[in-house]
């Protein structure tokens, strides 16, 4: 995919393609290069769309429809799930353009309109068939829970994506590198999951005739429900009717409680992440046996010795409707803080991948590292660990030196003679600046 092709997307064409409303003839394209980067130049759809939500839940609710750290928890999971792409090209793509370079059946037209919504129904298919897997397969769910680990339901939940996930969805789609040309493909992959986002909020009730045949906020609600009647239901990505063929469908009815069923307690991002990962390999270790340590990845999340291949809905903790999510207990005076750090992040993420081409590859780690370092330091500050301040002032000590060795420039340009002031380079200088930026820290957590 190109982001150079962005300029040729309008804003009618963004705002339908946030709904797979986009037409065969505007996004067919000849070679996998033309295809614009739809997912990156959604970052201001996402934006309106969750501030829109955020207008209408006040008006009707009078309330927001989350909370702040869970909604900056799925922000920085949904970025951290993108780091990777600075590097290479997804396994998504390459694997697809492998198959069908060397063993594809027939080439299919790429303009032909029959090709575009086969397409859409094979995509939509191979989701179906990856999400269902991806819950019923207990290697599989470790990347995919992160997902569901959101204890709120609303836009921002929609980005609280896995960085393990592409690994293994990639199996599910490979068929249709058979015959599709990786042109069309790449459109569909980005329109199946663009659709997705809207569908994650509670402000949109039902939809009438439309619940019978597409994927609504109503069904996807019961998706991400912990209520044992929503436990592996709903798995569309925008055809609901693959749940009513395979017997997966469930219709909302009583209130449903969001997250897992056993929450995780955490807004820190490496947890979120990969915590279940950690619960596999203890697990492996801890059962006897080798058939059964092999049911332990690739049963489901729920399986034990003796139970059924995905457990026993017994054993699924019953929820009451009075279920209080975990929330951070830190000041406001920090949770602007951790806002503010948010916000210029994000900014310094974009422009990392707006400028990818032209960044050394030296650059380009340092960056991803540091952007790496401020969502975990975000994490801490919420999540009030012990080290957070201090991990904090190596995240600003980290940040100057970055700078002072060029890879890295303030967005505030006025901002550099007094940056240049604080690095030059002795030793006193930034010892002093540790101590200082730590007592400052240490400080604020004492004033929560």
């Amino acid at each position: 995919m190109n982001p150079e092709a962005q300029q040729d997307v309008s804003v009618s064409q963004g705002i339908r393609m946030m709904f797979y409303m986009m037409k065969p003839n505007e996004t067919s394209f000849q070679t996998l290069e033309e295809v614009p980067d739809y997912v990156k130049q959604a970052t201001p759809f996402f934006i309106s769309l969750i501030l829109l939500e955020l207008v209408i839940s006040w008006f009707l609710k009078g309330k927001p429809p989350g909370r702040l750290d869970d909604a900056l928890t799925s922000i920085s999971a949904g970025i951290f799930s993108r780091l990777p792409s600075l590097f290479s090209r997804s396994i998504e793509l390459t694997t697809y353009i492998y198959i069908w370079e060397n063993y594809r059946l027939i080439s299919l037209p790429w303009h032909s309109p029959w090709t575009w919504y086969l397409t859409f129904l094979g995509v939509d298919f191979g989701y179906y068939w990856f999400h269902r897997m991806a819950h019923e397969v207990n290697i599989m769910w470790a990347g995919h829970q992160t997902h569901h680990s959101s204890e709120d339901y609303n836009l921002s939940t929609a980005l609280r994506q896995s960085v393990l996930q592409i690994y293994t969805s990639w199996i599910f789609y490979s068929p249709l590198a058979l015959f599709i040309p990786p042109s069309v493909y790449a459109v569909h992959l980005q329109f199946n999951l663009l659709y997705q986002f809207w569908i994650h909020t509670e402000v949109i009730n039902n939809l009438g005739p439309l619940e019978l045949i597409i994927n609504t906020p109503s069904h996807h609600r019961v998706h991400h429900g912990r209520n044992r009647y929503c436990i592996d239901k709903n798995y569309a990505g925008v055809l609901i009717i693959w749940d009513r063929i395979f017997g997966t469908f469930e219709a909302e009815n009583e209130k449903v409680v969001y997250g897992l069923t056993h929450p995780i307690n955490t807004f820190e991002p490496f947890k979120v992440q990969f915590h279940h990962l950690v619960y596999i390999w203890t697990t492996f270790w801890a059962t006897p046996g080798f058939f059964n340590k092999f049911s332990v990845i690739f049963k489901g999340p729920g399986w034990g010795p003796g139970k059924p291949r995905l457990g026993l809905s017994e054993e699924i903790p019953e929820v009451t409707g009075e279920e209080v999510p975990f929330s951070s207990s830190v000041s406001h005076l920090l949770r602007i803080y951790a806002v503010v750090q948010s916000v210029l992040m994000l900014a310094f993420y974009e422009e990392t991948f707006a400028d990818k081409a032209a960044l050394s590859q030296v650059t380009l780690l340092l960056r991803v590292g540091f952007i790496i370092l401020t969502l975990t330091s975000i994490g801490f500050l919420l999540d009030q660990r012990p080290k957070a301040a201090i991990l904090e002032t190596v995240r600003c000590l980290g940040f100057l030196m970055l700078y002072r060795f060029g890879h890295l420039k303030p967005f505030i340009p006025s901002l550099s003679f007094a940056l240049e002031l604080m690095i030059q380079g002795r030793e006193d200088i930034m010892a002093k600046s540790f101590r200082l930026l730590t007592y400052s820290f240490q400080n604020l957590f004492l004033s929560t």
